[in-house]
């Protein structure tokens, strides 16, 4: 088990509000089983779920702000990014109280964009090679490159009378550009070099006026979708097969988050003693190979994801070639704090 613990610090603004906030912990942890103890032996996955290249978009350079993503800058209209990109695969809540409306073709080319009421973007995100700028930065750019182009990033965050400590772990690099926020996911893994960024404008972000946003049904089930499609999206930029989601472990999944939720508790085995394992075979999911990620105390699913993305023992569940499905469940404490589940599993 390869478990990981980060705690931020909330400050606040007065003696009463920084005890009573404390601090959150981001904490990830992972499990992988293989019944016949040999990987290998899984079913052969050259199958229809093997995705076809498909063409990188010609990037253009931003005239209007630093940053664009698959030629699409902030302000610019629905219409206008659908004739760029296409119809969305998906919409979904987000913790802005906005959706991601997500557009990819078999996960490649995959951007993630939010809309104002006006139908105007307001936030963008991609894990993909879909990034260009006025100042040079793109995917695969070191840290070294970002700080000298964009300065230092922010330490604390303001969210109503709470300034929060922003601890990363040298994860990401958050900065104030002008009227938006930009974050900059870094790969651990190869370099700290730039895996992912998010730009959201100064107005979205003020709508998440806390750390941790309101629970919602529909917030609960956009973030198991999220994080499904950046799994997916992270699968492919590895030129892995795309999974299929799974309803049926799903709902192992989102149960385990809302035992982990309720009864305060972190870990694979629940209060039962029952492991991932026994949990979907008590539901009727037969498989061959089957692994579990957790992870605690995110604010979203993409920061969930990345997270997970540099940790090793959740990088090699998520790039790991035997599985073929997946299920994620989401469900939230009493202070807002999520819970996330992955389910990954072949027959």
């Amino acid at each position: 088990m390869d478990t990981i613990s980060d705690k931020v610090l909330s400050v606040g603004d007065s003696p009463t509000i920084m005890n009573a906030l404390d601090h959150f912990q981001d904490t990830l942890t992972t499990m992988i089983i293989d019944i016949n103890d040999a990987i290998q032996q899984a079913p052969d996955l050259e199958s229809d779920q093997q995705t076809n290249s498909v063409a990188k978009p010609n990037l253009k350079t931003p005239t209007e702000q630093l940053f664009s993503v698959y030629n699409v800058q902030l302000g610019e209209s629905k219409e206008q990014v659908e004739q760029e990109v296409g119809a969305p695969k998906r919409q979904s809540t987000n913790e802005f109280g906005t959706k991601w409306f997500t557009y990819h073709e078999d996960y490649q080319n995959f951007v993630m964009i939010s809309y104002n009421e006006e139908n105007r973007v307001n936030g963008l995100f991609t894990n993909q090679d879909l990034l260009s700028s006025s100042i040079g930065i793109t995917l695969e750019s070191s840290k070294e490159t970002v700080h000298a182009e964009l300065g230092d990033p922010l330490t604390t965050i303001r969210k109503g009378l709470i300034r929060y400590q922003l601890e990363s772990e040298g994860e990401y690099d958050l900065f104030k550009l002008e009227d938006s926020y930009v974050t900059v996911f870094y790969d651990k893994h190869a370099n700290s070099t730039v895996t992912a960024i998010q730009i959201i404008h100064e107005d979205l972000e003020a709508n998440r006026s806390d750390f941790y946003s309101d629970p919602s049904t529909a917030l609960n089930e956009g973030f198991e979708y999220q994080l499904f499609d950046l799994t997916n999206a992270a699968r492919v930029n590895h030129g892995l097969n795309v999974l299929t989601w799974d309803e049926l472990v799903k709902e192992t999944a989102r149960k385990h988050s809302l035992d982990m939720a309720e009864n305060l508790f972190f870990d694979h085995e629940n209060l039962e003693g029952q492991s991932p394992f026994d949990r979907m075979e008590q539901d009727g999911i037969h498989y061959t190979v089957a692994g579990e990620n957790l992870a605690y105390g995110q604010f979203s699913s993409i920061f969930a994801h990345e997270g997970l993305m540099n940790s090793l023992g959740h990088r090699e569940n998520i790039l790991n070639d035997s599985y073929a499905f997946l299920g994620v469940g989401v469900a939230f404490n009493e202070d807002s704090q999520p819970y996330f589940t992955e389910n990954f599993f072949n027959r």
